[in-house]
């Protein structure tokens, strides 16, 4: 709480009948005498709610601008995006409120005034400037940790008492979730198993073979550790063009799927069921898959002025101005612009709500494997580790979410499907079909997806 929270706080925390009350105070006992706001907190407390009134003026006239662009009035569309640029100048750039509705502002006009038609495509984001907004955001606060983290916990308790398991990776970024994985099933009791780690990533580029890194990396670290493992990367740019032959399955493991924040990027809309068993196991907990633009643009905005606020909380947390972290804001920024500029398959991110990815789940076949109290304690312990109050974690139907001020941010979710042949536990991506493995002795290429390979082992 800042000077102007506090100064609100208490020029308005009065019991506001306007008597006076007199309690006998016990013998010793010093009571001190309520203050009375001085000149300086009233103005501070005017001021705050005049900032207050003026960001719901902003938010309305952001909804209103999406509301005209969706009812296809463009002049009033232009006319309530212009009053939102108006109002932006009179808020200062340190407020999130701000930062975040220029976000809006800015995907909103790229909507509603897209470039000339004949005009060459901006260039995508460079893949080491994607690389370091991923670091920078993984490093703002407890969002991906909690993902990790609870991931992890989940797969342990799948593998307990497995000699062969194998853990298959939509969402291999730099591989920061696995040496946490590794260094825990080393001092497992019996010992580690053989662990097969099967990584999903970007084809190579000019400039770096980001999955040949990350099995170098991975291969050395479990080799410290004395973890039996081996590493197999798959190259590609389209997930949705895998297929179950290419991980290579072998008989007697234990599959674990891992996917945070991958499979929604899947969906087209809310009632196409693309994922072909099950989404993700963690995701973005909102509902930014609406096809009315008005209540997309409506969710998501509250929805990010949440997050950005909790960045700015960990900043404080952790000895900063707590004034946001432009990179990792940066990073939420490609989201934004994506929910807001674009519709039908070529929007990317298609958040939707923890019941609706249940009842695709639950449609796929798939049973829920719940989070306990022991996994909540676990999990709330790990949050407090890497942020300051105001985060929390909730225990849902067997889901546990990680929130901010209530405002409910990721959900995390473990399934498991019933299948003949090999054991296998799912976290959301693809259930292993244990049948269809046609070609699972050639060399793994897809006739031209684009798939790439690379190998280690200890």
């Amino acid at each position: 709480m800042d000077v102007a929270d506090a100064a609100l706080a208490m020029a308005i925390n009065g019991n506001g009948s306007g008597a006076a009350e007199c309690v006998q105070s016990p013998p010793g006992m010093t009571v001190a005498t309520p203050s009375v706001p001085s000149a300086v907190q009233i103005e501070a407390a005017r001021r705050w709610q005049e900032m207050e009134n003026t960001a719901v003026r902003l938010v309305n006239h952001l909804v209103t601008c999406a509301g005209a662009i969706q009812a296809g009035d463009y002049a009033a569309a232009a006319g309530s995006l212009s009053d939102a640029r108006e109002i932006l100048t009179k808020i200062p750039i340190s407020v999130g409120i701000g930062r975040v509705a220029t976000l809006f502002a800015d995907a909103l006009s790229e909507r509603l005034f897209p470039a000339f038609p004949n005009s060459p495509l901006p260039l995508p984001m460079p893949r080491a400037e994607q690389r370091e907004l991923f670091r920078v955001f993984f490093e703002a606060g407890p969002h991906l940790k909690f993902a990790h983290f609870t991931a992890n916990q989940a797969i342990l308790k799948a593998f307990e008492g497995c000699g062969a398991v194998h853990v298959i990776d939509f969402t291999d970024m730099d591989g920061v979730q696995w040496p946490a994985l590794i260094q825990d099933l080393a001092i497992r009791p019996g010992g580690p198993p053989f662990l097969r780690l099967t990584g999903i990533g970007p084809l190579a580029d000019s400039d770096r073979d980001e999955l040949r890194d990350v099995g170098i990396q991975l291969v050395e670290f479990a080799r410290s550790c004395n973890v039996p493992f081996t590493f197999r990367g798959i190259a590609t740019d389209q997930i949705d063009c895998l297929r179950p032959w290419m991980f290579r399955i072998v008989p007697g493991e234990t599959i674990a799927v891992n996917a945070v924040l991958q499979l929604h990027r899947l969906l087209i809309d809310q009632d196409a069921a693309v994922v072909a068993s099950s989404p993700a196991p963690i995701e973005a907990e909102a509902n930014h898959n609406k096809l009315s633009l008005q209540e997309r643009v409506t969710d998501s905005l509250f929805y990010y002025v949440a997050m950005f606020d909790s960045i700015e909380a960990t900043n404080r947390h952790t000895g900063g101005d707590g004034a946001g972290n432009p990179l990792a804001e940066a990073f939420l920024q490609m989201e934004i612009a994506d929910i807001v500029c674009h519709e039908g398959i070529s929007r990317v991110e298609c958040h939707e709500p923890m019941a609706r990815w249940m009842e695709s789940m639950q449609r796929a076949g798939l049973t829920l494997i719940p989070h306990g109290r022991k996994e909540l304690c676990l999990v709330a312990m790990h949050v407090r580790e890497f942020s300051g109050a105001g985060f929390g974690v909730q225990e849902n139907d067997g889901f546990l979410t990680l929130t901010w001020q209530n405002q409910k941010l990721y959900t995390a979710s473990a399934w498991h499907c019933a299948v003949t042949g090999p054991r296998v536990v799912t976290g959301g991506a693809i259930a292993m079909d244990p049948e269809e493995r046609k070609n699972n002795s050639k060399d793994g290429s897809s006739g031209g997806s684009g798939q790439g390979f690379f190998a280690g082992n200890v």
